[in-house]
C-alpha cells in the first residue's frame, strides 16, 4: 500500500537546527534503505509557489507570494508499507524527531485496490 504523508511544522517554532535536520536525514535514510520511502522532500516556501484553479472549465494560475497562506506543507514522503497502521507508526516516529506539527496520511489509489485500507 502506498501513502502520501505530509508534515507542517508548528508555526511558532524556529526553523530546524542542523542537528535536527541530521536526525531527520538519518531516519529518512534508514527508511529508504528498508524500501519504505519511495519519494520525499522538503518544499520551498510559497513566495515561489503558484496557485492554480479551474472554475467552470476555465484554468487560471497566480504566482506567489501569498500573504494569507496559513497551512503550508513543509515536507512530504510517498511510502510503500504493508498497512495504514505501519504508515501511522512511521509518522509517529518522524514527528518524534521533527517536532511539533501537523500532517496528513493519505492512501494513494491503486487500481488493484477495491477500497481504501481499513486496517
Amino acid at each position: 500500500m502506498k501513502f502520501l504523508m505530509t508534515y507542517q511544522q508548528n508555526a511558532n517554532l524556529p526553523p530546524p537546527t542542523p542537528e535536527k535536520m541530521a536526525a531527520i536525514g538519518a531516519l529518512t535514510d534508514r527508511n529508504v534503505k528498508a524500501g519504505k520511502i519511495v519519494l520525499g522532500g522538503g518544499l520551498v516556501r510559497p513566495n515561489n509557489g503558484i496557485q492554480v484553479k479551474c472554475e467552470n472549465g476555465k484554468f487560471s494560475h497566480t504566482d506567489g507570494p501569498f500573504a494569507e497562506t496559513k497551512e503550508l506543507i513543509d515536507g512530504f514522503v510517498l511510502v510503500n508499507v504493508q498497512s495504514k497502521d505501519e504508515a501511522i507508526a512511521m509518522t509517529r516516529e518522524f514527528m518524534a524527531v521533527a517536532g511539533d506539527g501537523t500532517g496528513e496520511i493519505l492512501q494513494v489509489f491503486d487500481m488493484g485496490d477495491e477500497s481504501p485500507s481499513k486496517h
